[in-house]
């Protein structure tokens, strides 16, 4: 193998971009990042060894992927931009451990060939520099989908990262706090200043670690009613519990048990959602559903 040459340089970045006359797309919150050290620590906090398949989102030109390599024993990448599939081919010719799929990881179907056999893999973690207008939807898909991995390291909008560990009571604490920490464990690694990228977004960014939990932490008949009943609690942020709650079953003729099923649970309904822990959700949540 060659004399490592970063991607993740600014030199050989705009080295790349200028070979394949590369213009970001906007819609697809493309940035590239220029910082190897930064790649580096994303890569140790990961985890990941010799043992590991990495699932990759976005591989982009390859800057991370190439770190993902040179320590995964296999990287699968899913870009959704033909023009970076092509390019990759180039900029990741030396690492035989990495395949690339022109796919949109939001409709991956991993119970089918060729993905089914990564049930049985030792150690599977997903690590992804994400584009910020999707973040949320594909950590949930992710979350709901049948992989067995371990963890999930994403780099993303400092804002979403917040709110994604959020503690109770707080102004980032909202209903996304909730469905993340349902079933994962949520801590920021570090922050990812904006001047380190091309083109420099608006915003900080910072890497998010999710540990999958063995077991949820709560338990409810139903996962997905019991997001949308959180969802619903959290309607709009400057209304009670009451409030909120009763819009939502006023089509259902159960308003007027509202009042019973607060008083079961033990909670004061002009209490804000905001207030409420993920195990007081949970004991509201099942008294209405019993």
């Amino acid at each position: 193998m060659n004399e490592f040459r970063p991607i993740a340089n600014p030199t050989r970045t705009a080295e790349i971009m200028k070979q394949y006359d590369i213009k970001m797309k906007k819609s697809l919150g493309q940035n590239f990042l220029v910082e190897p050290q930064i790649l580096s620590k994303m890569v140790d906090v990961s985890q990941i060894n010799e043992w590991t398949t990495v699932i990759e989102i976005g591989p982009g030109i390859g800057a991370l992927t190439e770190f993902l390599a040179r320590k995964a024993k296999r990287v699968l990448a899913f870009e959704i931009d033909q023009r970076f599939v092509e390019i990759l081919a180039s900029t990741l010719q030396d690492y035989d451990n990495v395949e690339v799929f022109h796919q949109d990881i939001l409709k991956v179907e991993w119970d089918a060939e060729p993905f089914v056999s990564l049930k049985d893999e030792e150690e599977l973690v997903v690590v992804a520099n994400l584009p910020y207008y999707i973040t949320t939807p594909i950590i949930m898909n992710l979350i709901e989908s049948q992989l067995p991995f371990k963890r999930l390291v994403m780099l993303m909008q400092k804002e979403v990262a917040e709110r994604m560990t959020a503690a109770v009571g707080t102004k980032a604490y909202n209903s996304l706090t909730i469905a993340i920490n349902y079933q994962m464990d949520a801590k920021m690694a570090f922050i990812v200043p904006k001047n380190v990228f091309i083109p420099k977004p608006n915003v900080d960014s910072a890497v998010l670690i999710l540990e999958r939990r063995e077991q949820p932490r709560v338990k409810v008949d139903d996962s997905l009613a019991f997001q949308e009943f959180v969802q619903a609690a959290f309607t709009q942020r400057r209304k009670t519990i009451w409030n909120n709650l009763r819009h939502y079953y006023i089509n259902s003729g159960e308003e007027d048990q509202l009042a019973k099923w607060f008083e079961a649970a033990q909670i004061d309904p002009q209490r804000r959602s905001e207030t409420l822990s993920i195990e007081e959700f949970a004991t509201l949540y099942n008294e209405i559903t019993v």
